[in-house]
């Protein structure tokens, strides 16, 4: 790509996420002071080369995928990031409450700011190890069992007591679920009870598994989530990508049904950027999903993301989303 051709295509991703219309030559002529012939020249090799593309309604045109891969990982790469405007971030970061709280402040002002949909992913327990296991009577036919990890995570799970189980069975498995799962990382406990269930020495287990086991399992399936904030999903209502009824159905469902945390990439170093189709769901086509990953204790991981148009305005949104990452990590260091 040349000097000029990077400089056009960067003016029509600007002026994209300005006025969400297709961008003509004329519009470039007069930026750039060359004629609209040399201008619709370029614009056809820049097609040609899958940067941009014609949309059915216009003889403009919009960035493509690979046009906002190239503008964020090449043009805007190495912009200095412009801080001067997060003072309202650095207000809530100074609080003296909890961090939880400053948290989803500032997740929620991160969703005012950008008219995003921000999401944040706490560490989650997928890779703690099990360190005990408990059964607290609440009832003669309602106790709770407790799943205490390593890392000081408490699961809970509330199960119906059958009037033939006697405390003292029930004692009785919980030591061998104690026996047998202490040590085990979360991410291979059920696993570990699918397996155990089919041998001898858990076999006396067999006649109560539509309760504790199952219990277990469901609890220990919950560990594997993050702990999550999500904010400002309405902000979609009002992205011109999203006049069409269908699509913001579809994308309100995503958030409904959860499937909108399987796009947050988690193993990601940093920032992450996946647009539209990357994003692998069908409601999400028309979407960019940026998140920032860092460690927070003893190794685990948190995520703050950011989901809206790809014609968001990205020269913005990632510093802001490295700069709160980094103030957030900052407050798991403190603890």
């Amino acid at each position: 790509m040349t000097k000029r051709q990077e400089l056009i295509l960067k003016l029509i991703v600007d002026e994209y996420v300005k006025s969400a219309e297709p961008i003509g030559s004329k519009v470039l002529s007069k930026e750039l002071n060359v004629s609209s012939a040399t201008i619709r020249n370029e614009m056809s090799i820049l097609e040609d080369l899958g940067y941009i593309e014609k949309t059915h309604t216009s003889s403009g045109r919009i960035p493509s995928e690979k046009g906002y891969r190239y503008y964020i990982e090449t043009i805007i790469k190495n912009i200095d990031e412009d801080t001067e405007g997060f003072f309202e971030f650095d207000k809530i970061f100074d609080k003296d409450v909890e961090r939880d709280e400053i948290i989803k402040e500032a997740v929620n002002l991160l969703s005012e700011a950008t008219n995003c949909t921000a999401i944040s992913l706490g560490p989650n327990a997928y890779h703690s190890k099990v360190k005990k296991i408990q059964l607290v009577p609440l009832s003669v036919h309602q106790a709770l069992i407790l799943v205490i990890t390593n890392f000081g995570y408490v699961e809970s799970k509330q199960i119906s007591l059958s009037e033939e189980m006697d405390s003292a069975e029930l004692s009785k498995i919980i030591d061998l679920l104690n026996e047998l799962l202490v040590d085990t990382p979360i991410s291979k406990v059920s696993e570990k009870l699918h397996y155990e269930i089919q041998h001898s020495q858990i076999k006396e287990l067999l006649k109560y598994r539509e309760t504790i086991v199952d219990s277990f399992i469901e609890a220990f399936s919950k560990f594997a989530q993050s702990r999550y904030y999500l904010t400002g999903s309405s902000n979609m209502l009002y992205q011109p990508e999203f006049n069409d009824i269908q699509k913001l159905r579809e994308f309100i469902s995503t958030i409904d049904n959860n499937e909108i945390f399987k796009i947050v990439d988690q193993d990601a170093e940093g920032i992450s950027v996946k647009i539209g189709s990357e994003n692998k769901i069908t409601a999400m086509s028309d979407c960019t999903v940026i998140s920032s990953t860092f460690d927070t204790l003893e190794g685990e991981k948190s995520t703050i993301s950011l989901v809206g148009p790809t014609r968001m305005d990205y020269r913005k949104v990632i510093p802001l989303l490295k700069y709160i990452a980094k103030h957030i990590a900052k407050l798991y260091e403190e603890e």
